[in-house]
Formats: C-alpha cells, sequence, structure tokens
C-alpha cells in the first residue's frame, strides 16, 4: 500500500503539472497528454452510466472541449473551489446528460443505442443514468467515478511505468506487483 500511495501522490503532483501547462492554449502536447490521462475514464463512465460505445466517445471528445473553452475563458479547475477529480467529474457528468437528451430527442438514435420500444412506442434504454434523479443518482455516480477514477490512476501510472523501463524489467514488475507473485516465482519463471 505504501507504493500504491506513491503513485498516487506521484499523479497528483503530475496531473497539477499537467493543469499548469493547459493555460498555454496553444500546447498541443500538453492537451494531449490531458486527453491521453483522462479519455478512458471519461468514457468508462459514461458506458457504465447507460450510453452506448459511440455515445460515450462523443461524451470524451465533448468533455475535452468544454475543459478547453473553460480554460480559454479563464474558467479553468480551481483548487480552492474543490478537487479538481470533482470538477471533472462535473463537466462529464454535464455532458453525459446531453448525450441523454440528444437520444430523447431523436428517436432513432435511441433505437440504435440499443433502446426498446415501451408501450407507447417511445425508445427508452435501462440506464445508470437515466434513473439517477436526486440524492440518490448523484450518489451512484460519484461512487462510479470514484471506482473507475482509482482504476484510471493505476492503469495511468502502469503505462507510464512502461515507458520508464525495459520490457524485461516491466514484466518483472507486472508479475510482482500486479500478478504478487512471491519473489522466489518470478526468479524462476523470469530468470
Amino acid at each position: 500500500t505504501m507504493e500504491k500511495t506513491d503513485v498516487k501522490r506521484q499523479f497528483e503532483k503530475t496531473r497539477m503539472s499537467l493543469i499548469e501547462r493547459l493555460a498555454d492554449w496553444e500546447d498541443q502536447r500538453s492537451w494531449d497528454d490531458f486527453y491521453q490521462t483522462y479519455w478512458r475514464l471519461i468514457y468508462s463512465v459514461s458506458v457504465k452510466s447507460g450510453l452506448s460505445p459511440d455515445e460515450a466517445f462523443d461524451v470524451v471528445q465533448e468533455t475535452v472541449l468544454s475543459v478547453a473553452k473553460q480554460w480559454k475563458k479563464g474558467q479553468q479547475y480551481d483548487p480552492a473551489k474543490g478537487s479538481f477529480k470533482t470538477w471533472l467529474m462535473n463537466i462529464t457528468r454535464w455532458r453525459i446528460s446531453d448525450q441523454f437528451r440528444k437520444r430523447q430527442r431523436n428517436p432513432a438514435a435511441m433505437n440504435q443505442a440499443g433502446g426498446t420500444p415501451d408501450g407507447d412506442g417511445d425508445f427508452r434504454r435501462t440506464a445508470t443514468i437515466e434513473r439517477m434523479q436526486g440524492e440518490d443518482g448523484e450518489e451512484i455516480l460519484e461512487r462510479l467515478w470514484e471506482n473507475e477514477w482509482m482504476y484510471n490512476l493505476s492503469e495511468v501510472a502502469i503505462e507510464r511505468v512502461k515507458k520508464l523501463v525495459s520490457p524485461k524489467q516491466f514484466q518483472i514488475f507486472h508479475a510482482y506487483v500486479i500478478k504478487e507473485w512471491d519473489v522466489s516465482r518470478v526468479k524462476k519463471e523470469l530468470g
């Protein structure tokens, strides 16, 4: 757990550095880093909220565009007002809601997204976020976001480790840390 705490702390530091670099609107590398860091998180939460893969990719694009537009207008994340995680979750939640509103306005899109007609011929899809009204819905989304946030944090950290070491070193790391093999097995299996 100490290693996970260190990884989380490093990720927080890296994320703040990335956020600060986003202030340069023309810095494509920073925006690409932002996208590569968060797109899977946004996509996964969108799908688990009940959107189709295509709709979820739209949410990813719209969320990143929303962040960029807010940044350009000087309305970027302010640590004094709360956590970055909550700020990004709220932007993502609004974009997910936008997708469900689009779906309601376009029954053909609902059908393509896997909806089924109810008794009145209205296409509805059983989806987590469509049923999220009030505090219970917010709690569900927050739990979903938290779980996906932690998973994404781990995946991003692993990808960064992979870039820093040789394939053999990563294989050893993966066997010991991820697969939780004991040292003697790692030594025996991987030499």
